[in-house]
């Protein structure tokens, strides 16, 4: 048994007020489970295995449950695209997942296009180092919508750039209500515990205005009945007014961005049991982006100058609003905790943006067994010098000590918290060797 004791503040993932906030307590973990959490006591039996690890002073969260990552995007410009259309992108995604587990405490990922299946088990496996992924494989779009990277200068028949067809992966541009339930039908063969959808144009795409439509109501109808059908739920990339009332309107459970919603759309959300990922860090990200072409530019100023307010008429209006990183410039990967800060910044409680990154975000995209530190869970946790709940700013200074996910430490912050052994864990997932008959 592992036991982190005396822990100054634990904030345990179970909702956004004072009650999930605990101090002085101590926290015991048996293998990759949670065993208890129970007031500190000085005098605490200890069995001859026992591992005990003092953390007073220390601050202890969940494990961030991240709703919204891309571990197959390095950057926007053609030139990143390109690299990541390499056979050795699996390197780069690689380092992507280490970086997001190892620094930016995020223990499990919805990755809400890009990542395939195979990418999914070599986690599961071990032989990659990482969250554990729910996975949307695809993000589908209509001809020159947010998923085509062809720019104004394509060939007929050119694939766009952002994750053309490959193993396990179909391509995400497709047109007219029975090609889209075909495309369903093919993602959700492939693995995907989602289905993602652009029911707007979006900013960094290079050939779609934001006011235009994307997907007509009919096809977004058709994915969305498709999905409910195979048991996944759907996720809708949603900047512009009229593209967030088409996915309210249409079936869609996840609005991802939400930049022109408004007090009368998040009625109509709240009415239909939506929820929220807004994504705000990459929306100040992106203002000073390099590389990107003024019209992109343009977008991204529009949607700078709304992207809070509608933030705050979702958090008025009592929505659920979940973490969500969207890494897609260089730099982020690593740094996902800045979604709380930015959540924080446009208006929600300190408590409530964390509730989004643990505990909520955990049961909305069915990882139950994470997100929050009670009995019976994963052990999934954030160990933290100073107060990173009121001030998770703190944790880009330095602040973060220790990730551990299923019961294993992967920083060596913080002595007598048991490591990952990478190299032992690549070796148990190799082919035994056969047998000598000789």
């Amino acid at each position: 048994m592992l036991i982190l004791s005396n822990i100054g503040k634990l904030y345990d993932g179970t909702s956004a007020d004072d009650r999930a906030i605990q101090e002085r307590v101590d926290l015991s973990i048996d293998g990759e489970r949670i065993h208890a959490v129970e007031a500190h006591r000085p005098d605490r039996p200890v069995a001859e295995h026992d591992v005990v690890v003092d953390l007073s002073g220390r601050t202890v969260t969940p494990g961030l449950v991240d709703c919204h990552g891309h571990i197959t995007i390095l950057g926007l410009t053609s030139a990143d695209m390109d690299v990541m259309n390499t056979p050795h992108a699996v390197l780069y995604i690689e380092k992507i997942l280490h970086t997001t587990l190892v620094d930016g405490g995020v223990t499990t990922m919805r990755d809400i296009g890009g990542a395939t299946d195979a990418m999914k088990r070599l986690v599961d496996e071990g032989v990659m180092i990482g969250p554990r992924l729910k996975i949307a494989i695809c993000m589908l779009s209509s001809t020159g919508g947010h998923a085509d990277f062809r720019g104004p200068d394509r060939c007929h028949g050119e694939l766009s750039k952002l994750w053309p067809a490959a193993p396990g992966r179909p391509p995400s541009v497709v047109d007219g209500p029975w090609a889209c339930r075909q495309r369903v039908r093919e993602v959700a063969a492939c693995g995907a515990d989602l289905i993602k959808v652009c029911a707007s144009p979006g900013v960094a795409s290079p050939s779609d205005a934001l006011e235009h439509r994307e997907f007509t109501a009919e096809e977004l109808a058709a994915i969305t009945d498709e999905a409910t059908a195979r048991g996944l739920s759907v996720a809708a990339h949603a900047h512009s007014k009229s593209g967030v009332e088409l996915a309210i309107q249409n079936g869609v459970h996840d609005l991802q961005h939400i930049s022109y919603m408004d007090e009368r759309a998040v009625e109509a959300a709240a009415a239909r049991g939506c929820i929220v990922t807004p994504t705000s860090w990459v929306m100040n990200e992106l203002q000073g982006a390099e590389g990107l072409s003024p019209f992109v530019m343009e977008k991204v100023k529009k949607v700078g100058e709304v992207h809070a307010r509608a933030v705050q008429f979702a958090a008025s209006g009592d929505l659920p609003i979940l973490m969500g990183t969207d890494p897609v410039l260089p730099g982020m990967h690593g740094r996902n905790y800045m979604e709380i800060v930015w959540l924080i910044r446009e208006g929600l409680s300190p408590l409530t943006a964390w509730y989004g990154s643990t505990g909520l975000a955990a049961r909305e995209i069915g990882a139950d067994e994470t997100g929050t530190l009670v009995a019976g869970r994963r052990a999934d946790l954030l160990i933290a010098d100073g107060d990173v709940i009121q001030e998770p700013e703190r944790l880009d200074r330095g602040a973060l000590l220790e990730v551990m996910k299923d019961g294993v430490g992967h920083r060596g912050g913080v002595d007598g918290i048991p490591q990952r052994d990478f190299v032992s864990t690549i070796r148990d997932s190799l082919p035994a060797a056969p047998v000598s008959r000789a």
